[in-house]
């Protein structure tokens, strides 16, 4: 059955009785329909655009241990952090990939410096591993050697994971489906629906097929991140976040080189700034910045934000001599801050809400490494109207087991990465692979076999779906691949089942989507870095 019947099928069934609606389909609501499916509930999940369009595609790509949150003292969170980091590389080996970072720190930032070591130590000690010895300056050189040379610089080593979110996201949903549960994407919900009071449904718009329908449930999760208060709002509800935007660098990792992450303080102001390597490229970010725009639309980065990017760059790593001309491509995403007044964005906790109201439970803020936590505590709050959640373990496992690939002839790297990646799909994703699609696209380490396993069996409704969320090819490589559309269509335009004209359409929207929000913007102004967590913008 294509995506497309199967699309008409559970289009169909919508007038069915489900047990649970979730509004969202990022990273918490696919951990919160996976665990609603684990508890045998029957679950639909509905998305206003793609799955994993907004914040859980553009994040720092970090698996992280929160260790930024031991300075706002925040010891429960890093821990659980830790916690489920561990778990996410254990159940997701080749998707959730171990990365030696370090601070680059050095004693003319004064108390900082040894705050700095402080915390890592404290760091590494919750890991339940002793913190190990910090790399001088000639054994810096060795490791990094672009790195600037300054003569009592310190690197101070502790554990991070890196991840590819989107396929995260997609792992997580097509696991919850293939246990019984349902989504779709490109839906919006236009309406809560009430009964005596409260929540009993969704009203719903297909965006691609221009119909609406009622949907009933035992309950409604509202899981849409930064769009909750939207959500909220036909409740009359108080707004609760405060969106923050994080913006990204993207270089080759040719153009680029660097075998660990590191973070130091930005050159103007005490903000920390990481640069790590990830896919087949090196990441630099990231910003924290109020977000004003409307949230419908697609975020980009600002001009003030890449030069106060390019400024860190360039602090750290001169002898490169990186330019504007190095960018591949960049990102922007908008942050679910719970907000608290605080005057620097940087300071607002990044503990995640769960609030039920007139029936509906909503879920929104903390962060990727805590998804599945984050979800049980959704779930519980469900529980006087759906008895049967009351069952589920919190400590079950997560992600499932992929099977073996070891009979396919492929690099040890690839069938790690089809495994992490693709997880039970991964033998049907080698078996449909047509002749050399296991080979790379040029330049990343992306298979051609994923392009059509994508398109043939993801729900790719948009081009922009296919080449920036199933695979990273618009932010690996230059102008979003374009050179290699041409056979990027020839692989994908009959499992997709668009004609010419649709293909063409589908290219030309894609490529003016990625020059206006994924390239550089106009060149950056001058600019002016205000307090800690804040840019100043240049008028």
């Amino acid at each position: 059955m294509s995506a497309f019947t199967e699309r008409e099928a559970l289009w169909g069934a919508l007038a069915r009785p489900w047990d649970l609606i979730i509004i969202g389909g990022g990273i918490t609501g696919a951990s919160v329909l996976r665990e609603a499916t684990r508890a045998g509930l029957k679950a639909l999940l509905v998305e206003q655009r793609d799955f994993a369009w907004g914040t859980s595609s553009r994040s720092s790509k970090l698996v992280h241990g929160g260790l930024r949150y031991l300075a706002n003292g925040d010891v429960p969170l890093v821990r659980q952090s830790i916690r489920e980091r561990q778990r996410l590389m254990a159940e997701g080996h080749g998707l959730v990939v171990p990365l030696d970072f370090m601070l680059a720190s050095h004693p003319k930032e004064g108390g900082k410096h040894w705050q700095g070591r402080a915390g890592i130590f404290l760091y590494e000690l919750l890991t339940g591993r002793w913190p190990r010895g910090n790399h001088g300056s000639n054994r810096l050189r060795e490791l990094e050697p672009s790195l600037v040379q300054e003569e009592g610089l310190i690197g101070v080593p502790y554990d991070e994971a890196w991840v590819d979110d989107a396929r995260l996201v997609l792992r997580i949903l097509r696991e919850a489906v293939a246990a019984g549960g349902s989504a779709l994407n490109h839906v919006r919900v236009t309406g809560l629906l009430r009964e005596e009071g409260r929540v009993a449904g969704v009203e719903l718009t297909d965006t691609v097929g221009q119909r609406s329908a009622t949907v009933r449930a035992r309950a409604v999760v509202n899981a849409t991140g930064v769009w909750a208060d939207s959500v909220r709002a036909h409740l009359s509800a108080a707004p609760k976040l405060r969106p923050l935007r994080g913006s990204h660098l993207v270089f080759s990792s040719e153009r680029f080189p660097l075998s660990h992450g590191i973070s130091f303080r930005h050159p103007r102001g005490d903000r920390f700034v990481c640069i790590m390597p990830w896919e087949d490229s090196t990441l630099i970010g990231t910003t924290d910045l109020d977000h004003h725009p409307s949230l419908d639309q697609e975020p980009s980065i600002s001009p003030e934000e890449v030069a106060y990017l390019m400024e860190a760059v360039e602090s750290r790593f001169p002898s490169l001599q990186l330019t504007l001309d190095d960018v591949v491509s960049c990102y922007a995403g908008v942050r679910p801050v719970i907000s608290s007044g605080a005057s620097d964005p940087s300071k607002e906790s990044r503990e995640h809400l769960v609030l039920e109201e007139e029936g509906l439970v909503t879920v929104t803020g903390g962060k990727l490494t805590t998804c599945r936590a984050i979800a049980h505590d959704a779930l519980r709050a469900l529980r006087r109207r759906i008895p049967e959640l009351a069952a589920l373990k919190p400590e079950g496992p997560f992600l499932g087991t992929a099977p073996s690939l070891n009979e396919v002839s492929l690099s040890p790297e690839a069938r790690t990465r089809l495994q992490g990646r693709y997880g039970a799909d991964a033998p049907a994703l080698v078996a449909a692979a047509r002749p050399g699609e296991l080979h790379p696209v040029p330049g990343t380490s992306t298979l051609w076999a994923e392009l059509r396993w994508a398109a043939r069996n993801e729900s790719v409704v948009h081009l922009d779906d296919l080449l920036l969320r199933r695979v990273r090819l618009g932010l690996l490589l230059p102008r979003g691949g374009e050179a290699y559309l041409p056979v990027i269509r020839a692989i994908c335009q009959q499992e997709l089942g668009w004609e010419d004209s649709r293909w063409e359409a589908e290219a030309r929207a894609y490529l003016t989507l990625w020059r206006i929000h994924y390239a550089l913007p106009e060149t950056p102004r001058p600019q002016h870095i205000g307090p800690p967590g804040s840019i100043t913008l240049a008028s």
